[in-house]
């Protein structure tokens, strides 16, 4: 399938990384994959581009990942996209600096509508469905850093560039 768009990532830390990476190990043994691509770090997508503005979304990743800091977030919550086909870790809404990002990166004219969300599984509604209790049963509220930023264009991946927030917002 060709490239379709552009997502602007906010990748978390290590420590989150690993933790997450141990409840989906965890959905892998019971039989469960999902179909989010494989082989990305756990992030919250910021924001997405049409293809032909990747030099546009280049030039906002290089400004925003030069101005912030790295950005705590709380993730606080499971929830779960309409029609059931995802469930993601969801942060607070509270930390001023998550919404600063997000308003540096968003592309002109901004998406409509923007939910933070680190996703755990993506695949149809009966097997998100079977797999929500593991979910529930591993998650615990946790607080992460988001590190680094990264834009890749889909489908497949293609990993354009990755940065670590490296300002003083």
């Amino acid at each position: 399938m060709a490239e379709q768009f552009l997502v602007l990532m906010a990748d978390l830390d290590e420590r989150s990384q690993v933790l997450m990476d141990g409840w989906y190990k965890k959905l892998q043994e019971a039989g469960f994959t999902g179909k989010q691509t494989p082989g990305l770090p756990y992030h919250i997508s910021m924001a997405t581009f049409p293809l032909d503005q990747e030099e546009e979304a280049v030039k906002i990743t290089e400004r925003a990942a030069a101005a912030f800091a790295p950005v705590p977030v709380h993730m606080s919550h499971i929830g779960m996209f309409a029609g059931g086909k995802v469930v993601f870790a969801g942060p607070d809404m509270n930390p001023p600096e998550l919404l600063k990002l997000r308003e540096a990166v968003k592309p002109d004219p901004p998406e409509p509508f923007w939910t933070p969300h680190c996703t755990l599984i993506l695949d149809d509604f009966d097997t998100v469905y079977r797999a929500l209790p593991l979910v529930m049963e591993n998650f615990t509220p946790f607080r992460a850093m988001i590190t680094r930023l990264h834009l890749c264009a889909f489908w497949p991946a293609r990993e354009i560039l990755h940065l670590d927030l490296t300002g003083d917002k």
